[in-house]
C-alpha cells in the first residue's frame, strides 16, 4: 500500500524518537549544535517576547528559545509526532521551565491565531512536510508584522568535490549509521532522500519571498550542507 510522504514521515520520527539526539551528533558530527547556536546569535532573541519552534521535535531549540525569552516569555514547540514530544516533555521537565508548551499539531495547519510570535522557527523539519511552501505560509500568517521566521536546514553544497562526496556521505554513510546505531537502516534512509531532494538556499530564498517574507538573510553552513534562512514579515 502507497503511503503519503505525511504518512511515511509520522512512522519514522514515531520509530527513531529514543534514538534522535543522539543520531543527530553522530550524522552532523555535532555541527548542528553550533548551527543553532550561530543561528540564535543572528536571531537576537528578546526577553519578554513569544516564539513558535515549528517541527520541534525533542524540543532544543524550544527549550533554547525559552532560555532566551526568560521567564516573562512564551514559547510554544508544535510537531506531530507524540513520541518525539514525549521525549521533549521530559527535557523541559528536567530543566523545570515553566515558560515552554509543548503541543501536539500540524505544521500545514498551524493551531494559532494570526500575528501572535514575535519569532517562528523550524529546524530540519521543512524539508519532510508535504508542501514547503504551505507551511512557510502558515508560519508567516502567525508571525507579528517586523517578527522574524528562521529556517535551519540541511542544503545543497555548491563545492565541486565535496558536492559528490557529501552525496556519498548521505545516501550510503549516513543510512549504514543508522543500522548501527538505531536499529534503523530504511528511516534513515528516507532521511537522507528527503535531504537530497531539498532546494538549495537561493531557491529556498525565493520561495520565503514568495511566502511574503522581506529582507531575507542566508546564512551557509559547513561548506553548504545546511543554511539558515531569516525572513521578516512586513
Amino acid at each position: 500500500m502507497h503511503q503519503s510522504k505525511e504518512e511515511r514521515v509520522h512512522h519514522v520520527f514515531e520509530k527513531i524518537y529514543q534514538h534522535y539526539d543522539r543520531m543527530n551528533s553522530v550524522i552532523s558530527f555535532r555541527r548542528h549544535l553550533k548551527w543553532r547556536k550561530d543561528t540564535m546569535k543572528r536571531m537576537n532573541v528578546q526577553q519578554g517576547k513569544k516564539a513558535l519552534d515549528v517541527c520541534c521535535g525533542t524540543a532544543d531549540w524550544a527549550i533554547a528559545l525559552a532560555e532566551a525569552v526568560g521567564p516573562s516569555g512564551e514559547v510554544y514547540g508544535l510537531d506531530f509526532s507524540k513520541n518525539m514530544l514525549r521525549v521533549g516533555e521530559q527535557k523541559v521537565k528536567e530543566r523545570q521551565l515553566t515558560n515552554v508548551k509543548l503541543i501536539h499539531g500540524n505544521a500545514m495547519n498551524l493551531p494559532f491565531p494570526d500575528n501572535m510570535f514575535d519569532y517562528v522557527t523550524i529546524g530540519f523539519g521543512l524539508r519532510n512536510v508535504p508542501d514547503y511552501m504551505t507551511v512557510l505560509k502558515e508560519m508567516y500568517r502567525v508571525t507579528k508584522p517586523g517578527g522574524k521566521v528562521v529556517c535551519l536546514e540541511t542544503s545543497q553544497p555548491t563545492l565541486i568535490g565535496f558536492r559528490q562526496l557529501y552525496y556519498f556521505y548521505f545516501r550510503f554513510i549516513m543510512p549504514l549509521f543508522g543500522k548501527l546505531f538505531a536499529k534503523s537502516y530504511e528511516e534513515y534512509s528516507w532521511l537522507q532522500e528527503s535531504a537530497r531532494d531539498f532546494p538549495g538556499r537561493d531557491e529556498l530564498a525565493e520561495m520565503f519571498r514568495a511566502a511574503g517574507f522581506v529582507d531575507i538573510e542566508v546564512k551557509p553552513y559547513t561548506f553548504g550542507v545546511a543554511a539558515m534562512h531569516l525572513g521578516y514579515k512586513r
